[in-house]
């Protein structure tokens, strides 16, 4: 496999873009990509868009043909990637193949998604259709209540208290204060997250990523591409990888452990040739705050059922034992569902060049984790600096 390099990222701020169109998100953040790269859109190659539910909520597919004629290269390849909520994170997966098996030399690969023109109704049908529809959602569960069977559970096997999950979206808003991306720019105390209502018994309101229109985009290029630019440093694509589990938990081991991202994580460590203390900065997948404290596990920085002690000890803080989701995070940042593994991923980029809001010293190599369902589909992306 060929070198892959990170030349460049755009992105919107996440939020309720009631004058903007899909179309209008994905060309903006595309735009911003291609210019921070340095380059033409006569240099792109292909195009690769990241959504779930444009077909369900705007009632339009055919998303590469779309963007690229907006984006005024017809001509290119180009295509959508679904993966539920980790359809983002999927697509640069996909165009990090593309340009590592030496097929294309510069590909763009964002991620969009508009959720807040539809009726709530019509955003929660589309959101279960992560999980196995024919089989789980004619019963009425819906996908935060899949979630809370997953916090019950984690709670009453490892004895944990709620507050000491609840305190992920502390974490989260926190640092979604400096970020001019996100949907939530501001502090939330741990009382107003528990005092919030129940969503689905445990989940309160607070622990839930809102919902958001947003798109983020990003330029990856061949190693003689990047030479030719010729910049002091370049970010390079140091690990790729997707794995599945059961779509649905009734077919679990265990409702602890997300398989796919145990799975993919070590698969890209070895691909990487890192180890987790190698790795100066995460963005983990919090839709619900549950699964922020169950990927801090699965991705190996905290045994089973210990994952909270990290986030009650300070050491996700800013240049603590391991700085997580300086972005704000899906809760904070907020969570356009097809978009957010590319928000993810250029936050890690962010981070790499020195740009970050939330700048962690020295950051050299970065993880992203973007997962669909309850971890039927995830994806692992590690970043890393180089000269």
């Amino acid at each position: 496999m060929n070198k892959v390099y990170l030349i460049g990222g755009g992105a919107t701020k996440i939020g309720e873009h009631w004058e903007k169109s899909l179309r209008d998100l994905f060309v903006e953040a595309a735009l911003k990509a291609v210019d921070s790269a340095e380059i033409s859109l006569k240099d792109i190659e292909a195009v690769y868009v990241g959504n779930m539910s444009s077909g369900e909520l705007q009632g339009q597919e055919h998303l590469g043909s779309l963007m690229a004629t907006w984006l005024g290269i017809p001509g290119v390849a180009a295509a959508k990637v679904e993966a539920a909520c980790a359809s983002g994170g999927v697509a640069f997966h996909q165009a990090y193949l593309a340009v590592a098996s030496g097929l294309y030399d510069c590909v763009l690969v964002g991620g969009v998604e508009k959720m807040t023109d539809a009726i709530i109704y019509d955003v929660t049908a589309a959101l279960i259709m992560a999980d196995d529809y024919e089989y789980v959602a004619f019963t009425g569960a819906s996908f935060v209540g899949l979630n809370a069977i997953v916090y019950r559970y984690y709670m009453e096997k490892f004895g944990v208290k709620q507050e000491d999950i609840a305190l992920f979206a502390v974490h989260d808003h926190k640092y979604a204060v400096k970020n001019p991306y996100a949907q939530y720019q501001f502090a939330v105390s741990l009382e107003k997250v528990l005092e919030s209502p129940n969503v689905a018994d445990p989940i309160k309101l607070f622990e839930c990523a809102p919902v958001g229109d947003g798109s983020a985009a990003l330029v990856i290029c061949s190693e003689d591409f990047a030479k030719k630019l010729g910049k002091d440093f370049l970010v390079q694509v140091a690990a790729s990888t997707v794995a599945t589990d059961t779509i649905s938990l009734t077919n679990r081991r265990d409702l602890a452990t997300l398989e796919a991202t145990v799975k993919a994580a070590n698969r890209a460590y070895r691909i990487a040739k890192i180890s987790v203390e190698d790795i100066d900065v995460i963005e983990v997948h919090d839709a619900f705050t549950i699964l922020g404290v169950l990927h801090l596990e699965d991705l190996g920085f905290a045994e089973k059922g210990q994952g909270w002690k990290l986030l009650k000890e300070g050491e996700l803080e800013k240049n603590a034992k391991i700085p997580t989701n300086m972005s704000g995070g899906l809760k904070a940042r907020g969570h356009p569902v097809g978009s957010t593994g590319v928000y993810q991923i250029f936050d890690i980029y962010l981070q790499l060049i020195g740009e970050a809001p939330n700048q962690v010293d020295s950051a050299e190599i970065g993880l992203a984790q973007s997962v669909g369902g309850v971890g039927g589909t995830v994806a692992i992306n590690i970043l890393r600096r180089v000269k």
